[in-house]
């Protein structure tokens, strides 16, 4: 039995990529040097899957930036705003990706939403209603004439139309189906340049298969691949799915002549009903995704040797696959040496998922494999290892019933008692994603982690400016404390001077026990203070607006001798 890899990562087991990418961002490399470390990743990856045994194993799933941003660079589907900057093509290429702002003009990035139901975000295609979709180069092919050259066949990957279609977003008059003739031609000219270039087998990705679909969306898939599919040739075409079931389309799937179709056993929780239920068809290779592409766990080889032997009973010709691609996993274990062995050896990331599939394709060609060391070493991890084992957990589980489901107390209540006990402000926020990586947080964390600032120290994060944040005061039997404390509202009962440095406030200020105001007097009425307390004897101040009404009348009231109105004895001078 053989097996497929839909997909890999790419960033790098290092993080290469994204290191050559940055440098790249920073002109500290060229294209041809971000091009050699492409090409010296892409070439680690296929000889790790090569020795690992991999019968089908991906090319063009290597991306600098984003896979659907890929296909529609490769489909022509460059918006105006970037062609008109002149730039070149991998420029052009990141302007879409990330934005541009130079010499050239100013433009934003594509929008990024979330790749299906997973953490990962791809770039939306923009479809302008002046733009002509066609194949625009031979660059998805360079990565399986790369892989050629040293000896691997690869399956070329590329996205397939109706998911571009369905994923693009329209910005103009027409829809995605005003777009239907011009993407025929374009990926007819993919199958035609598989052909010449001697390609085996194509893997077209059709993760939309698996939403919701209408009638409609059932039909424009139909059509699309009636009039792909005679234009072949003698490329095979495998049709991959990922993310769930297509029990919206499965009988569609089966008449169309695809010569292998993928399907998501681990997330389709009818793909294995719709299989024993309408059967397979015996021209077809079943492309079975039973081992998870996207959690870090061990796979549990009884589990999938048994739904193996199930299929076998419906399909003659069955390749082994992951759910989805691996790209949504780490690289190896092996980068992890913090963490204990009896944790490790639970986890699978993208080189041991590897080293699993090809067992299992040993194992599912046994009369018997129960006696097996790989099967029995596999059963060992899940029977009596104490993270899977542990009894009390078992019990309090098997303990719960449904009214341990349903929340007792109102949420009204509920809320009271949070804010009690967590002591809970008027609006209370938190953040659900990374705090914004300023370039002084960078810089930071470089010394943090360099040694230059110790553990006690940290790294503070620099506050936004014009924030008010309360002056913390030094302790109060110091001179300095008590020269603060009376200083808190010097100017004119709106502003509160903090000495930065209290021993430097000069004569008459340190006569009067205050503390020098920064501002001319003239200036007092309009600036108000907000201290940093992260940067000790910072000021910041912020235009106040006019004054008016029964505040200006005050203001021209005050006496000059530095009194109050509502407190009109005399006082020390507002220089003092």
């Amino acid at each position: 039995m053989d097996y497929s890899i839909i997909g890999f990562p790419r960033i790098g087991i290092h993080r290469e990529l994204k290191f050559a990418t940055e440098a790249y961002f920073r002109s500290e490399i060229d294209a041809d040097e971000l091009k050699r470390v492409v090409s010296q990743q892409r070439m680690e990856q296929w000889t790790r899957q090569r020795d690992a045994g991999a019968g089908f194993i991906p090319s063009n799933d290597f991306s600098l930036y984003d896979g659907m941003l890929d296909t529609a660079y490769m489909l022509n589907a460059i918006p105006r705003r970037y062609a008109d900057l002149r730039l070149s093509d991998i420029d052009t290429y990141f302007a879409m990706a990330r934005g541009y702002q130079g010499a050239q003009g100013d433009v934003k990035a594509f929008t990024m939403k979330k790749w299906f139901n997973t953490n990962y975000h791809y770039m939306v295609p923009e479809l302008d209603d002046d733009m002509e979709l066609k194949l625009r180069s031979d660059a998805f092919l360079d990565g399986f004439h790369q892989a050629r050259s040293l000896g691997i066949q690869t399956k070329p990957v590329v996205a397939g139309p109706f998911t571009f279609l369905k994923l693009a977003r329209c910005t103009g008059n027409k829809s995605a189906t005003d777009f239907v003739d011009d993407i025929l031609f374009a990926y007819a000219d993919i199958l035609k340049r598989c052909g010449e270039n001697g390609v085996e087998w194509l893997q077209v990705d059709e993760p939309y298969l698996v939403m919701d679909l209408t009638m409609g969306d059932v039909a424009l898939f139909r059509k699309l691949y009636q009039t792909l599919l005679e234009q072949k040739g003698t490329v095979k075409v495998l049709l991959q799915t990922y993310f769930g079931d297509v029990r919206d389309c499965y009988r569609q799937l089966c008449e169309l002549p695809f010569d292998g179709i993928g399907l998501d056993f681990v997330e389709g929780k009818q793909t294995a009903a719709l299989v024993a239920a309408n059967g397979f068809p015996k021209d077809k290779i079943l492309f079975a995704g039973l081992v998870n592409g996207k959690n870090i766990w061990r796979t549990n080889y009884k589990d999938v040797l048994e739904r193996i032997a199930g299929l076998k009973s419906c399909c003659d010709h069955i390749v082994l696959s992951t759910s989805c691609s691996l790209l949504h996993v780490p690289y190896t274990v092996k980068n992890e040496p913090q963490l204990s062995t009896e944790i490790i050896r639970h986890f699978s990331f993208a080189y041991e998922k590897l080293d699993e599939l090809r067992e299992l394709c040993c194992l599912a060609e046994l009369a018997d494999y129960s006696c097996d060391r790989r099967y029995l070493q596999n059963q060992e991890l899940f029977q009596t290892s104490e993270l899977r084992t542990d009894t009390e957990v078992q019990k309090q589980v098997a303990a719960l019933t449904e009214s341990d489901f349903t929340r007792r107390v109102p949420r009204k209540e509920r809320q009271a008692t949070q804010k009690e006990l967590l002591n809970l402000p008027l609006l209370p926020t938190t953040t659900i994603g990374s705090f914004p990586q300023t370039k002084e947080v960078k810089q930071n964390r470089t010394k943090f982690r360099k040694g230059a600032y110790s553990a006690e120290r940290g790294v503070q994060r620099p506050l936004p400016p014009g924030r008010p944040f309360p002056t913390p005061e030094p302790p109060p039997r110091s001179p300095a404390g008590r020269r603060w404390r009376r200083s808190r509202f010097l100017c004119c009962r709106r502003f509160a001077c903090v000495p930065a440095f209290p021993h430097k406030t000069g004569r008459r200020g340190a006569a009067a026990g205050r503390i020098r105001c920064p501002w001319p007097r003239s200036r007092r009425r309009t600036r108000r203070l907000f201290a940093d307390p992260g940067r000790p004897g910072s000021v910041r101040y912020r235009k106040r607006p006019p004054l008016s009404g029964k505040e200006a009348d005050r203001a021209r009231l005050r006496p000059k001798n530095g009194g109050s109105v509502l407190s009109p004895r005399p006082g020390p001078s507002r220089r003092g």
